[in-house]
């Protein structure tokens, strides 16, 4: 059993990260490499604060992780040193814990018991377990292909191979049905592969997982937009069931401020998409911020990851604005009690290594020069309110206007939803006003045969939402071709985080 003085002995530690001039340099990921001896003797000290708790919140799908991965299970394991059985148990619930380990911001810390009060040191670094145990299963070679020994008999497709679409392939893959997953784009991957910056995540952490479901059965074909390379009709031919794991790729923008059809404004993926291309040896990119003064708007993990990525194209300046007041260091127990997320300071890599934020303010107006460029912006201190029917409006608190440098300014405001395309037509498939596509109980559309799962079906999200969502439709979509499934499933549809509203 767990050590239940654990926490009592020793004090949380994150794993150490790399000189901030030095990743500034570099395109690696963020944390410094330890010798594996050194990684599984910190990390065996932080399994050892978990003292299992009675009710364990970390799992729980409504406060904590939606998967329901066993933490409590999977820190003693690694505290007694039994990594082989910790593999099994973490993978038992989560297809990809070495994306999970890296890029969740991990809901699970947030529901942890020793997240109650401060005086307990802090919640158990289950993100930091959940990785080193994923890195030892590959380096131990622990993580093999698991392969169906019967055939359904049933094709499946999958549009999407981000990681919702490729969850769901692997679980109906090694469910026996014959699995082709669809990307628009010319590498596998969705937003792990263009949206996600190098520096957190390396790519070759995504091609090695990749190549596991490859040996598995499930097939990829890339360049293929389905709607129009393969028209709805095909699909429906050669398919029995049709999985949407597009994602929620359309970008919000900013209609309203003055100056914003200035050349060198862009959206926040049209920046990290053509960086993370670069990355991958496809030439320059086309949005590049070497030598400009940079202003990122919108406070959120996108807009981080413009400014690590804006940092290490080698701009002059960045600056990070979010129009609402700056979080407080420590959970707000009257706003954001616990179990639920809470609103607190989230400060990343990118912040310590240059750059600025400044909260409380907004863009009232973009200026340019003769060309039509971008070269400033006038900014003013702000509150956001709610008017008479509800909708979010941001109210100037000064009069005072500072005019700041501006040479590329990223737009990181969030998104709308799914993107409008021939297939979602063809099927006669809506969105709901959330620009979302909506389902039933059991994850079907209402075209039949058609599931939604992932970004698609909830809207932009965490990665540990998309994967439980690929991992519950892949129970649908099993049990609507054979008539019941023993996959696990869960979430459902209409599952919502614990929230205080």
């Amino acid at each position: 059993m767990a050590d239940p003085y654990g926490f009592l002995q020793h004090d949380r530690a994150d794993a150490e990260k790399r000189p901030a001039a030095e990743r500034r340099s570099d395109w690696r990921e963020v944390y410094r490499d330890l010798p594996p001896e050194t990684r599984d003797a910190q990390v065996r000290t932080q399994a050892t604060r978990c003292m299992d708790c009675g009710v364990p919140f970390c799992h729980s799908g409504s406060a904590g992780c939606p998967l329901g991965n066993l933490i409590p299970e999977w820190n003693d394991l690694v505290r007694r040193g039994d990594w082989g059985l910790a593999s099994d148990r973490l993978h038992a619930t989560n297809n990809f814990p070495e994306f999970t380990g890296r890029l969740c911001p991990a809901p699970c810390e947030a529901a942890c018991v020793l997240a109650i009060s401060h005086d307990a040191g802090g919640a158990v670094a289950i993100k930091r377990v959940e990785q080193a145990i994923a890195d030892v299963s590959w380096e131990q070679g622990l993580v093999r292909p698991t392969q169906s020994h019967v055939s359904s008999g049933k094709r499946v497709a999958v549009v999407g191979s981000g990681p919702a679409g490729l969850a769901a392939a692997q679980q109906l893959t090694r469910a026996g049905h014959e699995v082709t997953v669809h990307e628009r784009d010319d590498r596998l991957g969705g937003l792990l592969r263009y949206g996600i910056p190098e520096f957190k995540m390396e790519k070759k952490v995504l091609d090695r997982r990749l190549a596991q479901l490859r040996k598995e059965g499930t097939k990829f074909v890339t360049g293929c937009e389905v709607g129009v390379d393969v028209t709805v009709e095909q699909l429906r031919e050669r398919f029995d069931a049709v999985v949407l794991a597009v994602g929620a790729l359309r970008g919000r923008d900013d209609t309203t401020t003055p100056g914003r059809d200035l050349a060198g404004i862009h959206l926040a993926m049209e920046h990290l998409v053509p960086a993370n291309r670069a990355c991958e040896g496809d030439g320059a990119p086309s949005v590049d911020a070497a030598g400009k003064h940079v202003v990122i708007i919108g406070g959120g993990d996108t807009g981080a990851d413009c400014f690590g990525t804006a940092v290490r194209q080698g701009a002059a300046s960045v600056l990070q604005l979010d129009q609402y007041p700056r979080p407080p260091a420590r959970r707000d127990d009257e706003r954001s009690p616990w179990p639920v997320w809470p609103w607190v300071l989230r400060t990343y890599p990118a912040h310590e290594e240059a750059g600025e934020r400044r909260f409380a303010v907004a863009v009232e107006r973009f200026i340019g020069d003769e060309d039509g460029h971008v070269r400033q912006i006038r900014l003013r201190k702000v509150r956001v309110e709610r008017d008479a029917s509800g909708r979010r409006v941001v109210v100037p608190t000064s009069e005072e206007v500072e005019v700041l440098p501006a040479d590329l300014v990223l737009l990181a405001i969030g998104f709308e939803g799914v993107e409008h395309m021939p297939l979602l037509d063809g099927l006669g498939v809506g969105l709901t006003p959330r620009g979302t596509i909506p389902c039933g109980s059991d994850w079907q559309t209402r075209a039949p045969g058609v599931f939604v799962c992932g970004d698609a079906h909830r809207g932009a999200s965490l990665v540990v939402w998309a994967i439980a969502e690929g991992r519950s439709v892949a129970h649908a979509v099993d049990a609507f071709l054979t008539g019941s499934s023993d996959l696990p499933s869960p979430v459902i549809p209409n599952m919502l985080p614990l929230a205080v509203v």
